[in-house]
């Protein structure tokens, strides 16, 4: 995990209700141990006694009162070696640092409410998140089980009975985490290229607002004509516009996402690759920490392998959901122009055809997703991507 400025104590704050809030401080990484050591399994008297520690301790870390990010580095170091000894899960041992990465940004989008001269220190203006973070910080505030935990559970999450199975934060800091991302917008919402990757990550993360008038919120940005254009080049905004394309179809209204596929993607070098860098980074195929958006640009040499792409996208073809668009386009971008990819993982070509049939089958599909999962198939069937069409007629 990238440095971060130490943790602060617990505190409490007004947002727009009157109420007092209390800010979490660990409340992702304690519950994440907490299905550690469910995993292992052993109770919190028996963890103790195997980490010579008081119960009182594994009781303040998974509560979240004793955040393990205050913790000595040092002892973190044993404390992951020491589960994984015991028989954890060691893919849910490695999500403990990305844990307290979203317990930071949690934290500090619910302390701030920025001046327009503060905004440039705000959290998600220097920082780009990628998927397991991002669904991290859901799980605390939509109660929705991260894959990266759950792709690790071999004890299912169902068996833990009557007690809490996700670190949902009570209804009004699930509130004051809205307001302040929505104060936020606000703020910037006129604001230029320096302020889009905080826009578009506001925006993003406004979405998984299920409880109140998030579809006229994005209804009133479509008004006053704040729904950001890709432009005719790459630049910021088109990752702010790929963003709150996005964010609309998660709100259930597909219609911008396809219109963006297809004006601002299709056929342009430029938007394809910085689709294509986009996604390496969001799936943590990129491990370098991003700082901002200027990434997406690259064009020679991608810092990722296309073939784990190719598979982490296949293998979620089938359940993207509002996205399905997207992981169309982008499987068949990513064919395209790496010829031979799934001639290299016969297995990838074999999962990835069965998805292709299966949606193919079905309804709900654009006509370009149609038109381009044709061709997939195509190139699938007749050998492999070596025989890739590029459009639905059948070229090679």
């Amino acid at each position: 995990m990238a440095a971060r400025t130490p943790p602060r104590r617990t505190e409490t704050l007004t947002g727009s209700q009157s109420a007092l809030v209390r800010v979490p401080e660990g409340v992702i990484s304690g519950f994440l141990l907490k299905v550690i050591r469910e995993q292992i399994p052993r109770t919190q008297d028996e963890l103790a006694v195997d980490l010579g520690i008081d119960k009182s301790t594994v009781q303040g870390w998974e509560s979240g009162r004793r955040p393990l990010s205050s913790t000595r580095a040092g002892n973190l170091v044993v404390l992951r070696r020491k589960l994984i000894l015991l028989g954890a899960p060691t893919g849910l041992v490695d999500l403990i640092s990305l844990a307290m990465d979203a317990d930071f940004v949690l934290g500090e989008i619910l302390r701030s409410r920025p001046t327009r001269a503060e905004v440039l220190r705000h959290p998600l203006a220097g920082w780009v998140l990628t998927r397991d973070t991002t669904h991290m910080i859901g799980w605390a505030i939509s109660g929705v089980l991260p894959g990266a935990v759950a792709a690790e559970l071999s004890i299912p999450a169902a068996r833990r009975g009557p007690v809490s199975t996700a670190p949902l934060l009570g209804q009004d800091v699930r509130s004051c985490f809205f307001d302040n991302l929505r104060h936020t917008a606000d703020v910037v919402e006129a604001g230029g290229e320096e302020t889009a990757l905080l826009r578009r990550q506001v925006c993003y993360l406004s979405s998984y607002d299920r409880a109140r008038d998030v579809a006229e919120w994005f209804s009133g940005m479509r008004r006053r004509g704040r729904i950001p254009s890709a432009g005719s080049g790459w630049s910021p905004r088109w990752a702010e516009a790929r963003s709150v394309a996005a964010a609309l179809a998660r709100q259930g209204d597909p219609e911008l996402l396809r219109d963006f596929i297809a004006r601002s993607i299709t056929d342009n070098d430029d938007f394809e690759a910085a689709n294509l860098n986009y996604w390496a980074h969001w799936l943590g195929l990129d491990s370098r920490p991003q700082t901002s958006d200027d990434f997406m640009a690259e064009q020679d040499c991608p810092a990722w392998d296309a073939s784990t792409l190719l598979r982490q996208l296949a293998i979620r073809l089938d359940r993207a959901g509002e996205y399905t668009d997207l992981y169309v386009h982008s499987i068949w971008a990513l064919m395209l122009t790496r010829r031979g990819l799934a001639d290299a993982d016969p297995r990838t070509a074999r999962e990835l055809a069965a998805r292709v049939r299966t949606l193919l089958d079905g309804d709900g599909l654009s006509r370009q997703s149609r038109r381009e999962l044709e061709s997939v198939h195509y190139g699938l069937r007749v050998g492999g991507s070596s025989n890739y069409r590029s459009d639905s007629e059948g070229q090679l």
